[in-house]
């Protein structure tokens, strides 16, 4: 099926999708091109539902905070489609930590980096000295943003302190009318992903959880204690 259009935000259309529906590489490229203009998506990940934006866009950022009621001084992940996306980013990274990130990515994790360069400064919030990046383990429905090659500032798409969206009918009405595009993949696990801090990674092999989420310790221990 087609996918309907209803009216929604500068854009001029969203995407709805039936009730199974995958979304395609026209759907990548409309995304790819929401992000060009300084606009707001509303996107599947392989956790939730998550607004999205130009990590570099001022104005698309405060939009963003302002729908969602989010303080800007609090930090978000910036989220790149594919693993070698957020490696070519981070050019400051040792090898070490490099090839622990490559064991926990692509997959339902949030990681927190050290960031010397302070790239990305909306994203950081009060911390510019650290970046939470993000590669989703894309659900089979959403494989076609693989194709993305833009990054994104990613955050729920909820209300802060509301439940997390596992549906995109789940997302609050407010927050949809203020996207510029809505993408569906369907129904999604619904747990938010695990935040891991890896600041301390590569000098002491030290690393903490800062939030419990669908990812859990012992999983992570397999893969970062030495």
């Amino acid at each position: 099926m087609r996918p309907a259009q209803t009216p929604a935000g500068s854009l001029g259309s969203v995407a709805v999708h039936d009730a199974a529906p995958t979304l395609t590489a026209d759907d990548a490229a409309t995304l790819e091109r929401c992000m060009r203009v300084g606009g707001i998506a509303c996107i599947p990940t392989d956790t939730v539902y998550g607004l999205a934006c130009d990590p570099d866009a001022a104005d698309a950022l405060h939009r963003l905070w302002a729908l969602k009621g989010r303080n800007p001084k609090k930090p978000s992940a910036v989220l790149f489609s594919r693993i070698e996306l957020a490696i070519a980013a981070t050019p400051w990274l040792d090898a070490e930590l490099v090839e622990a990130i490559t064991r926990l990515l692509p997959g339902p994790i949030t990681l927190v980096v050290p960031n010397p360069e302070r790239r990305f400064p909306y994203a950081c919030g009060d911390h510019p000295e650290v970046l939470g990046i993000r590669v989703p383990r894309w659900p089979e429905a959403a494989t076609a943003l693989e194709r993305m090659s833009w990054p994104m500032l990613q955050t729920s798409a909820n209300h802060p302190g509301r439940p997390d969206p596992a549906a995109l009918e789940d997302v609050n009405p407010v927050l949809a009318a203020g996207c510029d595009l809505l993408l569906n993949a369907g129904p999604l696990p619904g747990t938010p992903s695990t935040v891991v801090d890896l600041t301390r990674y590569a000098a002491e092999g030290a690393w903490n959880v800062l939030r419990e989420g669908a990812v859990d310790r012992r999983t992570l221990a397999r893969q970062l204690d030495h």
